[in-house]
């Protein structure tokens, strides 16, 4: 009876090996193909809309799944005129040296030509090593340009002004793009004490081609000297800006001048009546 039971135990370990051994065969099989469909190159984002005078970035990850370290080399299909530049922790690369079994994060940058039509544009990128290409399709799809320009309506970009006094300044901001712009803002840069305000403050949409009229208020302190100063003024969104620099020809009032000379004629007349009076002693 003792052996029959130690037969029977035996029989039930050989008849589970053969499961065991499937089941460990279909497990490591199972890993390897998974291994195999995870593609060694791909990117966080395929497809990016933007304008084409700015850069499209496309974040990717490069792996090495073979048993040897290897060095790849990087390029791009890029329209007539267009630019890609691979970046690495920041740094610009041609090529990448990956360890077995290691990923490679690359940021490739990819910059159109300014006159670039709307529309859908492929990049196709190669990771090449040896005889073995691993490639990454692209598409950077342009919708237009952004642009703005700052001006006067005569295109005038100096006034004079008196010191103490307000001046009103007509800014003429045109959309030269083709792409709508939201929430332009303005700002100044101003010599010490004086103030330039704007109405309005801001421009919540300016269609593509149109332009619109702001009025500055500029605010000389009292006591300016005579001169030229520079007033700075700006007008920019997240997406594009312009500047102008106004010359500002600062000149005495009119009551400083005459005030000025009858101070120099009481000061010429004290001297001669020091002099009439003390000279002949």
């Amino acid at each position: 009876m003792a052996m029959s039971a130690t037969t029977t135990k035996h029989q039930r370990r050989m008849t589970r090996s053969p499961y065991l051994f499937v089941l460990l065969f279909v497990c490591l099989f199972s890993h390897r193909i998974w291994a195999q469909s995870s593609p060694p190159f791909t990117a966080r984002l395929m497809n990016i809309e933007a304008a084409a005078n700015t850069t499209f970035n496309f974040n990717t990850k490069l792996k090495n799944v073979a048993p040897v370290s290897r060095i790849f080399q990087l390029s791009a299909g890029l329209p007539a005129g267009w630019n890609a530049n691979f970046k690495i922790d920041g740094m610009s690369v041609t090529s990448v040296n990956i360890d077995s079994g290691r990923t490679a994060d690359i940021n490739i940058e990819i910059v159109p030509t300014l006159d670039t039509k709307p529309g859908k544009y492929p990049i196709p990128v190669t990771a090449l090593v040896g005889n073995d290409s691993l490639k990454l399709s692209l598409e950077a799809v342009i919708k237009g340009t952004y642009g703005v320009t700052l001006t006067t309506p005569t295109g005038k970009l100096s006034e004079d002004v008196t010191e103490g006094s307000t001046k009103e300044l007509q800014l003429v901001i045109k959309n030269t793009g083709t792409i709508p712009l939201d929430n332009l803002e303005l700002n100044a840069q101003n010599p010490s004490q004086w103030q330039l305000t704007f109405a309005p403050t801001k421009i919540l949409h300016l269609e593509a081609g149109a332009d619109t009229t702001i009025t500055a208020t500029l605010q000389v302190p009292d006591k300016t000297l005579a001169g030229d100063y520079m007033t700075n003024v700006t007008v920019r969104n997240s997406n594009t800006n312009a500047k102008a620099d106004f010359r500002i020809t600062v000149k005495t009032s009119a009551l400083t001048g005459w005030l000025g000379l009858v101070i120099i004629l009481i000061a010429l007349g004290a001297v001669y009546f020091l002099i009439r009076k003390y000279g002949r002693r």
